[in-house]
């Protein structure tokens, strides 16, 4: 029977990497790119011959892309994606990379985001981040992210009735989650009371608010089931992907995303719902973003993250296991690799092979992505189901 254009089936995520994260690093993001070929190619047990597709995410590899990477890592693909949607990156690549699967343009897809963060790399990529950027923020001294998701923060709080305390509990959950995960940068545990008392940025943005610039790399390979299962690779399985870009434009201050108009789509495509979901891992630059995920996913109403908030266990062994490595706000955002975190953290958690806590039981995550602020907000959203894999 011929399968549903809908459907993701035969398809394998594994072995997740994570090359480890530094503060700041004299590497370039092209270093971390190879270090993470490297451990995949060892990982599968393959040799390099056999990637045939890759997929590149990044924002320091200036002025190259994925098209110069394959000379610098040696390889001569048949398909190739460059797929620059900082946030939102890791499901997109997926989707691509499994039609290409599914279309046989590539038998092994390796997907890489890497980045480095050398002194003063961050005040360049912000200067020059988009025309808007450049022309209606930078001058004027509003250059980089806390701004805009101040005012993102601000609009939901006064919308929803949403407090610094609520955002806290989430920031306290994740760093809990954190502590066993020996890539994360942050595992000082910390209290609510630390992180109301943490000193301001961009009101009402504090410190544990933001996350943390810095350098390293997430990757994973795609494949066919039929091959993983050959090569003996724990794997992850697809349920589902969607992506919407530019969601909502007319809406004044975003507090909704691409998710909302997907959700039901990406339910439909797995034939799940979120209380089929045993743990979730949303893209946190912000603990407002992370929110605005949970509820146009469905986790809970629009307007009732602050009672979900306070009624939720979200550390791995609570009610709804989330960011279970801790998420950006406790791991670090290494560039475009955060955008690829929660989904290297799924595949981890559904194949056994959490670096943190595994969670009891796994079956089934849902990972979503946010990335590419363009002057007042980000443009690129996507979120994807998967399951454990059949050994």
């Amino acid at each position: 029977m011929a399968r549903s254009m809908e459907s993701f089936e035969g398809v394998a995520l594994t072995t997740p990497v994570t090359i480890g994260y530094e503060r700041t690093s004299s590497h370039s993001a092209h270093w971390f790119a190879g270090k993470a070929l490297a451990r995949l190619i060892e990982a599968a047990g393959i040799v390099k011959a056999d990637v045939d597709g890759l997929a590149m995410s990044s924002f320091t590899l200036q002025p190259d892309t994925a098209v110069a990477m394959t000379a610098y890592l040696g390889l001569s693909p048949r398909w190739l994606e460059h797929v620059p949607m900082g946030g939102a990156s890791g499901v997109v690549t997926l989707r691509r990379a499994a039609r290409a699967i599914q279309a046989g343009d590539a038998e092994i897809v390796a997907c890489i985001a890497a980045d480095t963060n050398q002194p003063g790399a961050f005040k360049d990529l912000v200067a020059d981040f988009s025309s808007f950027s450049r022309d209606a923020v930078y001058p004027y001294g509003a250059a980089g992210p806390n701004a805009v998701f101040a005012m993102i923060t601000r609009c939901y709080m006064d919308q929803f009735g949403i407090t610094r305390e609520d955002f806290g509990r989430l920031c306290v959950a994740q760093r809990q989650n954190a502590l066993a995960n020996p890539h994360a940068l942050l595992r000082k545990p910390m209290t609510l009371d630390d992180y109301l008392k943490a000193r301001p940025v961009a009101e009402p943005l504090h410190l544990l608010d933001c996350v943390m610039p810095c350098a390293g790399a997430e990757a994973f390979l795609v494949m066919s089931t039929d091959r993983a299962k050959s090569l003996g690779l724990p794997h992850a399985t697809v349920k589902s992907v969607v992506e919407r870009h530019n969601a909502f434009p007319d809406d004044p201050v975003p507090t909704r995303g691409g998710w909302a108009m997907e959700r039901e789509r990406l339910y439909e495509q797995a034939g799940l719902g979120p209380k089929d979901m045993d743990f979730v891992e949303t893209y946190d630059d912000y603990p407002v973003i992370a929110l605005m995920q949970l509820e146009d996913l469905g986790f809970c109403k629009k307007g009732e993250g602050a009672a979900f908030l306070r009624e939720t266990d979200l550390t791995v062994g609570g009610d709804l296991p989330h960011n279970t490595c801790g998420g950006q706000l406790s791991a670090g955002q290494a560039g475009a690799a955060g955008g690829y975190l929660g989904l290297v953290e799924a595949i981890r958690q559904l194949t056994g092979q959490a670096a943190g806590v595994a969670v009891d039981g796994a079956r089934f995550g849902l990972v979503s992505g946010y990335g590419m602020v363009i002057y007042d907000r980000c443009l690129c959203t996507g979120a994807a189901i998967l399951g454990r894999g059949e050994a």
